[in-house]
């Protein structure tokens, strides 16, 4: 009798240890997600909150067999923080190699081209992915928290799009923006064009910053910088709308006056001769090109057409002639 009972207590051992491996193995090849959705692992997290995030976010897991996959396959000790998109039909493994990998999320943000350094920071400053750590609106500071060299920040960060990190920080962002810019300025100007009236590729970032904001079409950049190129090497002022306009800051409401043209600023081209300080907005790297080689020709003057293009003349007369006709209707 004995050993009928001892075989019938083997026998239900064994069928629970078959059950409780088929169950193990369910749990583990069942696709746990039947959408995506997102986890974040902050620093610190033991791996019991791990599966209650997890299970908060509708994943669904069996606690004690991702707890034992995770340790029987040293993965518990190995998960990264940060912030996961976990895609339809994840596994338990699927998952746990997307923990340690680290491979998080990626966001992204665009910095685009002519935008003023304020619609770029604002732009961060709003971004509920990025951790902030600048507390002051002085631009020098922020500047020098780029790079020493320089008390203005405006134009020194390259606009296209950057994917990061959740909680990067604005700074890392901004530092990176302003990488890839000295390594396009740098790349430009080795290749520039010779004698042109520009000593440093900061002024050429300056140009370049002036001839982003005086045309939308990409193929006048050239003619543009032709105009602005000569009337620097006859000491000519450049008289540039966009540079008054960023000098008069919030004072400009649509519109430029005439005693706009005469009140002075570091930034009114109509009064101070050669190049304005700092730049005026962020260039591209068609607008940097154009500056380095500008279009040759004769043309001192341009004028817009209202339709983004402009019209180009060699003489102050044939320049009032083409305002009188695109500008004053006459």
């Amino acid at each position: 009798m004995t050993g009928k009972f001892l075989g019938v207590a083997i026998l239900l051992i064994s069928l629970s240890f078959g059950w409780l491996w088929l169950d193990y193995q369910n749990a583990i090849k069942q696709a746990l997600v039947d959408k995506t959705v997102y986890v974040e692992i902050e620093k610190g997290d033991s791996l019991n909150r791990i599966i209650e995030k997890l299970q908060e976010q509708g994943v669904s897991i069996k606690p004690l067999w991702f707890k034992g996959y995770a340790y029987l396959n040293d993965k518990a000790a190995l998960l990264k923080a940060g912030e996961y998109e976990l895609v339809k039909n994840s596994t338990v493994p699927e998952l746990l190699d997307l923990f340690v990998s680290g491979k998080v999320r990626q966001h992204s943000i665009t910095f685009p081209e002519g935008w003023t350094f304020s619609q770029l920071y604002e732009l961060i400053r709003k971004n509920d992915k990025v951790h902030k750590t600048i507390d002051t609106m002085d631009l020098g500071s922020i500047a020098s928290m780029i790079d020493p060299n320089y008390s203005h920040p405006e134009g020194l960060f390259f606009p296209d799009t950057y994917f990061f990190e959740k909680n990067t920080t604005d700074i890392a962002l901004l530092k990176r923006a302003y990488d890839r810019m000295s390594s396009v300025l740098e790349t430009e100007w080795q290749n520039r064009q010779p004698d042109l009236p520009l000593t440093s590729p900061y002024q050429a970032l300056i140009l370049a910053s002036i001839i982003e904001k005086e045309t939308g079409q990409a193929s006048e950049r050239p003619a543009i910088a032709g105009v602005f190129v000569r009337r620097l090497k006859q000491d000519m002022m450049l008289q540039t709308d966009p540079t008054v306009i960023y000098g008069m800051g919030a004072a400009y409401d649509g519109d430029i006056r005439s005693k706009d043209l005469k009140t002075p600023t570091p930034y009114n081209t109509y009064i101070i001769k050669g190049l304005p300080p700092t730049p005026i907005a962020l260039p591209g790297r068609e607008a940097i090109r154009a500056a380095l080689h500008p279009e040759p020709g004769e043309s001192l003057y341009f004028v817009a057409k209202g339709d983004g293009s402009h019209v180009f003349s060699a003489t102050l007369k044939k320049h009032q002639e083409a305002v009188n006709l695109y500008q004053l209707g006459r």
